[in-house]
């Protein structure tokens, strides 16, 4: 009996040539010889087939994510974090997505929540000498990879929007290879760049803007070595409510004296929990062999942390915030999560523990892990500098596994070469840290309320971002486009279930100032 259905379509050629073909093999070889086929081996490496015939986007957005190497910060399946079309829900409903496909401004922001860096051009805000100039740029290299929007019917296929990556470009013949996610339908195939172009200068009836290209590539660092914004949990969605819509009411309704008298109603007024929405992101390991040693790539994540750490302290906003929490009172039931200083060998085991969990790719396992013992020890070796370490023998059964936690400490409170375990408790960040982030990332606009011309230079002063180095600069941002995102995705009634990056720990694991925990492990 005769089944329904499609198997594949002809690609019409042309104006395309087939990649596989006899000239497309021809054009793959010059192009390798004019080196601009770099770009191609990491695609093709992670090419794959969109897994539904609306998620072209996904597909090829998952696809350039993987070949970047950029880390989703959260697993796919058993231990492994790696980015699937199913993880690409923090802008879009993936069942919106899958009926009607994604908008190119969606796919922008998507890239975004993913941790990349993005520059989205559509045909109107560019040119097709720009475009050019931007294909040859990235198929020179690996570092960076551009993801078309186009319309089908230019190349007299079938099927309207579509989204691809370009693997390469022949510059002889001025021809751009476009690694067709839709590899059910069509291969890949080499197009005339200006039909590319006439493809993408098309009006999506969807939207009614143009369509374009985006270029998508790793960014310098990753974000969010310090902080991160948690929706693990229900009250994310009053909290984002508090710290977007109702403080800047609250800043406008009130006759504020100082500063001091501000952050006061201010963070007397938070929703319950907040301790579990702003976490710290630390690093676990495994430990080897009994060996506490660290790798130089470990000593140069731990040394950044403590370089984020000590600009924060060294702001003057720091200064009023330690002198407003010491004047608050700790049985205050909003503020008590901030004013509270839990010990490391009180967080330890905890940590150990969900570390150890992880680590065996059993975190979702019923079975019991407990930590036999923890200590916090300090390392110095040779002139590195001394080194916080959280060690944990935990327990499963008849398998124990040492688990280290490393933690960053600062200036302030730090300890000297040869000091003891109770020495270096409480150096790691602490509740004064929180805050004075938290109120750098607020939108500069959440002061514009503030009725008293002296009170609101002051508090400008102390709260804008332009001249913070830059390294706490991009931890403020990292934290205010979190906080963004979830109040978008609250405005909109989408869940986030923390698989936005900026919804994620950026390293390892986190652990809040309440000991509530989200751990992702690296493996």
């Amino acid at each position: 009996m005769a089944m329904a259905g499609l198997y594949r379509r002809m690609l019409p050629s042309p104006p395309a040539i087939d990649f596989a073909s006899s000239e497309g093999k021809q054009l793959f070889l010059e192009a390798i010889q004019g080196g601009t086929m770099e770009g191609f081996y990491r695609l093709i490496s992670y090419f794959q087939t969109q897994s539904e015939p609306a998620y072209c986007g996904l597909a090829s957005l998952s696809m350039v994510l993987n070949a970047l190497a950029i880390d989703p910060g959260r697993k796919w399946k058993g231990p492994w974090r790696w980015f699937d079309e199913s993880m690409l829900d923090c802008c879009e409903p993936l069942e919106k997505v899958k009926e009607k496909g994604i908008s190119f401004g969606k796919l922008v922001c998507l890239a975004h929540c993913a941790g990349a860096k993005v520059e989205a051009f559509r045909t109107n805000q560019s040119t097709i000498d720009d475009f050019r100039k931007y294909i040859i740029r990235c198929s020179a290299s690996e570092d960076c990879h551009v993801i078309s929007s186009y319309h089908r019917g230019a190349f007299k296929q079938t099927g309207t929007g579509h989204f691809s990556p370009i693997g390469g470009y022949h510059a002889g013949r001025d021809m751009a290879l476009i690694l067709d996610v839709a590899r059910f339908k069509y291969p890949p195939h080499w197009v005339p760049l200006t039909l590319l172009w006439e493809a993408m200068d098309r009006v999506d009836d969807a939207t009614g803007q143009r369509r374009g290209f985006v270029l998508v590539s790793r960014p310098h660092r990753e974000p969010g070595l310090l902080y991160t914004l948690s929706c693990k949990h229900e009250n994310w969605v009053g909290i984002a409510k508090y710290l977007v819509d109702e403080v800047p009411k609250i800043v406008k309704s009130k006759d504020f004296k100082d500063f001091e008298e501000v952050l006061t109603v201010l963070f007397t007024s938070l929703p319950s929990n907040f301790g579990e929405f702003v976490k710290w992101v630390a690093e676990v390991r495994r430990r080897e062999d009994g060996d506490h040693s660290l790798s130089q790539e470990e000593k140069g994540r731990l040394a950044l942390k403590e370089e984020v750490l000590r600009q924060v302290q060294e702001t003057l906003l720091f200064k009023h915030v330690v002198t407003f929490l010491s004047s608050v009172n700790s049985c205050c039931r909003s503020m008590s999560v901030l004013v509270h200083k839990n010990e490391l060998p009180d967080i330890a085991e905890k940590v150990c523990c969900q570390g150890a969990r992880i680590l065996a790719g059993k975190f979702d396992s019923s079975e019991r892990f407990y930590c036999r013992e923890t200590c916090v020890k300090c390392l110095k070796a040779n002139s590195d500098k001394p080194v916080t370490l959280v060690s944990g023998t935990v327990v499963n059964g008849s398998i124990e596994q040492e688990v280290d936690v490393l933690v960053p400490s600062s200036q302030i409170g730090g300890c000297g070469c040869g000091c003891g375990p109770s020495n270096c408790i409480g150096i790691y960040p602490a509740g004064n840290d929180i805050l004075t982030v938290l109120i750098l990332a607020l939108p500069k606009e959440t002061w514009s309320g503030i009725r008293d011309e002296k009170l609101s230079r002051q508090i400008l002063g102390l709260v804008t971002t332009e001249n913070l180095p830059t390294l706490l600069q991009e931890e403020v941002l990292h934290l205010r486009r979190q906080l963004h995102i979830l109040r978008r995705c609250q405005e909109n009634k989408v869940v986030p279930s923390c698989r936005s990056k900026w919804c994620l720990p950026r390293v390892q694991m986190t652990w809040s100032m309440t000991e509530s925990y989200f751990p992702e492990i690296k493996t």
